[in-house]
């Protein structure tokens, strides 16, 4: 349950390369609208300047060309013009500077220099705006408007468009960016997820074109082939030592019957043979090879099962609270070997104290699409600096799980099982007393 909380809480390596990608690319854009803004404003508002003023210096030459009644005529005519007008100066005239932001006093900096210090600019004439620009001719003062179009700088409407455009290209590639470096680290990890899940012909591209990526893959083949050929050498030897050790017990076992004529001793001797034979099935159990099968399994149906292996109710009592209906995803197998096994571990360790009876109780929660099935005794539970140390192999809470016969390693191979089945086991102490084992499976739909 840990690991799907750090799971849950943790960043994975895809989204935090794409973050970090996205907020240089950002950032990147921004410095180039904020270079773009300033490299092209001086340029913009100089043009401006220069078109205006050339409008204004066309239009006093034609005045001053012309006497007064032609003067008069041609101011009218070019008043009927849509893109410049030309009136006479009026004492009573309110006008506003045109010089409001930086940009706009670009413009009339640069139109009252090239026009002469008498000139004037304003974005308001009469209460009529536009670009006012003032000249005198032989004193009469004059009034030219200009088409406002090029004399304003970008609005925020277009430097939204653009940059909206900028970030949006900037996540696309740095999706696209991110995807590219973490496939091969996905593709590592989801081969290295079949090797545990004891799947070793997982087999990664040795001729990508980068290198590094290249020689991990080449360095993880090689691990995988070891992988194979230790597995195999490993069924080869399980199956020898099964063979080479049973044999002698069996023959030992047929020599106590014929040979040993005390009944105390033939059943002591028995009993160590048993013994044996057991601890062989244990280390047979641990080491056995990781394949599973995954199906629907029938649970309650599956620990009548193995409950039915104990049957004297002098050592133990098994009670199930599982629903007749619950199925799991599992390996029939490989469940059946799990409740076996703590089945046992009670019988041996979780004996009440009064009683001598380890009393079981299976129950089941669902949570979500798992099951929890909890397998609780009553016996005295394990002090709680040794349970993450229960699963380990040949080791026992305390002295008196030590003074009980067994390998070691019942509660490892319950751990290593449900791993193959992709399940999880935890072990607790009941507040009750005692100790309990929860077993986290997926819920089949049957």
């Amino acid at each position: 349950m840990a690991e799907d909380r750090h799971g849950f809480l943790g960043v994975s390596l895809f989204w935090r390369t794409f973050a970090l990608l996205a907020l240089l690319l950002a950032s990147g854009v921004a410095a180039w609208v904020g270079t773009l803004r300033a490299l092209e404003l001086e340029p913009r508002a100089i043009q401006a300047a220069q078109q205006t003023a050339s409008l204004v210096n066309l239009s006093r030459a034609a005045l001053r060309q012309a006497d007064g009644i032609n003067r008069l005529t041609l101011i009218k005519g070019l008043s009927s013009q849509r893109d410049v007008r030309v009136q006479p100066a009026e004492p009573g005239d309110r006008w506003e500077p045109f010089e409001t932001d930086r940009f706009s006093r670009l413009v009339g900096d640069q139109l009252k220099s090239v026009l002469g210090p008498g000139t004037r600019v304003a974005r308001e004439l009469n209460g009529e705006r536009g670009l006012w620009v003032g000249f005198s001719i032989d004193g009469d003062l004059y009034w030219v408007q200009a088409d406002t179009g090029h004399t304003a700088a970008l609005n925020m409407t277009t430097w939204g468009v653009w940059i909206s455009i900028a970030l949006i290209s900037t996540l696309l590639g740095s999706g696209l960016i991110a995807r590219l470096i973490n496939r091969p680290l996905k593709n590592l990890s989801f081969a290295a997820s079949r090797i545990r899940g004891g799947y070793l012909d997982s087999r990664l591209d040795e001729n990508t074109l980068t290198s590094e990526i290249r020689e991990v893959n080449r360095g993880f083949n090689r691990m995988a082939r070891e992988l194979a050929r230790v597995e195999e050498d490993r069924a080869v030897m399980l199956a020898g030592i099964s063979h080479d050790l049973r044999t002698p017990l069996a023959r030992l076992r047929l020599e106590t019957e014929m040979s040993v004529e005390d009944d105390e001793a033939k059943r002591a001797m028995a009993n160590d043979i048993d013994q044996l034979d057991a601890i062989i099935d244990k280390f047979m159990d641990y080491a056995r090879p990781g394949e599973t099968q995954m199906v629907p399994v029938h649970v309650a149906a599956l620990i009548d099962r193995e409950a039915s292996a104990f049957r004297d109710p002098n050592q133990i009592k098994i009670v199930s609270k599982v629903p007749r209906d619950l199925h799991v995803l599992a390996d029939d197998i490989e469940l059946g070997r799990v409740f076996g096994n703590l089945f046992e571990n009670a019988r041996r360790y979780g004996r009440g104290t009064y009683t001598g009876v380890a009393e079981v109780v299976v129950s089941y929660v669902k949570t979500g699409p798992w099951a929890i099935l909890s397998v609780r005794d009553h016996g005295q539970g394990v002090a709680p600096d040794k349970l993450p140390q229960l699963t380990t192999p040949f080791f026992r809470g305390d002295a008196a799980r030590t003074a009980a016969t067994g390998a070691g390693l019942g509660l490892a191979i319950v751990d290593k099982a449900m791993h193959r089945m992709a399940g999880q086991l935890e072990l607790a102490n009941a507040p009750e007393g005692g100790l309990i084992a929860h077993l986290r499976l997926k819920r089949a739909n049957v």
